[in-house]
């Protein structure tokens, strides 16, 4: 089963709090993931926080039509301490 993100929250830097239909949740980290051509425009702040949650796929995009796949985003949630 696909990973379904039902809320997310900008954090700070390039961390984004992450709720999953299926009551996971916790904070990922991108900042180390964000290479390659569709990922250079999320590496300025500004127009990383612009992402917001895919209707159909439910994972988050970015206005450039930037997404990143859901399951990865649920196996690099880390859990609040």
């Amino acid at each position: 089963m696909i990973p379904k993100i039902i809320d997310a929250r900008y954090v700070q830097g390039y961390t984004i709090f992450i709720r999953f239909a299926d009551g996971a949740e916790g904070y990922v980290d991108l900042q180390n993931e964000l290479y390659g051509p569709m990922f250079e425009p999320l590496k300025k702040l500004d127009f990383f926080k612009q992402f917001s949650i895919h209707p159909d796929f439910c994972t988050l995009c970015w206005p450039n039509g930037t997404d990143i796949a859901p399951e990865f985003l649920y196996e690099h949630i880390r859990v609040p301490a």
